[in-house]
This record gives structure tokens, C-alpha cells and sequence, in this order.
């Protein structure tokens, strides 16, 4: 065993660490070639690289996965974290608000009327948002997560719904050059190839 990783969760959020028949757990262990240990009565995580060479990159992948669930999103969604190019933030609302009072109220205003605000967040950037605790977490490709964090944190100043909706959509055509790009461009033709 190699570099060790300790993280806490909420204790709620362990079932779904572990999964069906611990299946997630098994999940993030193979894909990232570390050992995941639960203390599900303290609710704490011990990852452990089992490999020298990459074990650094192990831990830090299984370590954002293992955050991204414990911060509510679904193992699917945290998934992706694996993938290269795929960034997470965490925002803590406590940093930016005094009371319980305003943390609720901007929590409200983030997710929107029966999720509205969030899901429109969600569609026009093509990244996740989840809210939980007194946190918003965001995960996505990098140009997405800028755009999607930017929403949030004008929610968060006071920034009118409709404000922050023309500003997604202005941004929406820059995601989705960029969704598509690689596809537009075409790809480098070689002379030195026989056919």
C-alpha cells in the first residue's frame, strides 16, 4: 500500500458511496487502482493507492468521486470525474452568507421553483449542479463548468433569474462550438500513406 487519502461524509450519503451490493465502491476501486476503507459510524473515507507509479493521480480521481457523492450527486454523474478534462468546484455558502436564513434563500433561488433554475442551469451548460447541505457543486467540462459556476455565483450576489438566464444563453452557442468543434475540424491529411 502506497499514499493514503481521508475524507469525511455525511453519513447519509454512505449507502450510496457503497451502492448495491457494493457495486459503486467496486466501481471507483477499479477504475482508480485504489483501496476504499468506510467507517460507516463515523462516516470517514480511506482511500489508499495500491500502486506506486500513478498513484498520486489514483488518489486524486477517487478522492473528487468520492467528494462529488458525498456532496449529493449521483454515482453516475460523479462518475465522470474519471474522465480527462472534467472538473469539479464545490462552493460553500457559508463563505458568501452570514445567516441560515440567507443560505436557505439562496439555496431556493439556485434550485428554482420545483428545480426549474437548476435544471435550465444544467441544460444550457451541459454540467451538473447539485445542491446539498450548505454547499453547490458543479461538475463538467471546463468551459461548462465556468459558464455554470458563473450562474451560480450571480444567483448567489442577487443577480435577477432572468439576468442570469441571458446569460447562459448567451453563452450557450460558445458551449456548444465547443461541444462540436472536434468534429468540425477536418482531420490532417497525410501524403506519406499508401493505399
Amino acid at each position: 500500500m502506497y499514499r493514503t487519502k481521508y475524507i469525511k461524509i455525511p453519513k447519509k450519503r454512505i449507502a450510496i458511496l457503497i451502492g448495491k451490493n457494493g457495486s459503486t465502491k467496486k466501481y471507483i476501486e477499479n477504475k482508480s487502482n485504489a483501496e476504499l476503507e468506510i467507517d460507516s459510524k463515523e462516516g470517514t473515507v480511506e482511500i489508499i493507492a495500491k500502486d506506486k507509479e500513478g498513484s498520486a493521480i489514483s488518489l486524486w480521481k477517487a478522492k473528487d468521486v468520492v467528494k462529488a457523492i458525498a456532496r449529493g450527486f449521483a454515482p453516475k454523474k460523479a462518475f465522470r470525474l474519471f474522465d480527462e478534462d472534467i472538473y469539479m468546484e464545490i462552493i460553500d455558502l457559508e463563505r458568501f452568507l452570514n445567516t441560515r436564513k440567507q443560505i436557505h434563500r439562496i439555496k431556493g433561488r439556485i434550485i428554482g421553483k420545483s428545480g426549474k433554475s437548476r435544471k435550465i442551469i444544467e441544460e444550457m451548460t451541459d454540467a451538473y449542479i447539485s445542491v446539498y447541505g450548505d454547499t453547490v457543486s458543479i461538475i463538467g467540462e471546463y468551459l461548462s463548468f465556468k459558464i455554470a459556476k458563473s450562474a451560480v455565483k450571480k444567483l448567489i450576489q442577487g443577480y435577477s433569474h432572468s439576468s442570469v438566464y441571458h446569460f447562459l444563453q448567451k453563452n450557450y452557442n460558445k458551449i456548444q462550438r465547443q461541444k462540436y468543434s472536434l468534429w468540425k475540424t477536418p482531420p490532417e491529411v497525410r501524403d506519406d500513406l499508401e493505399f
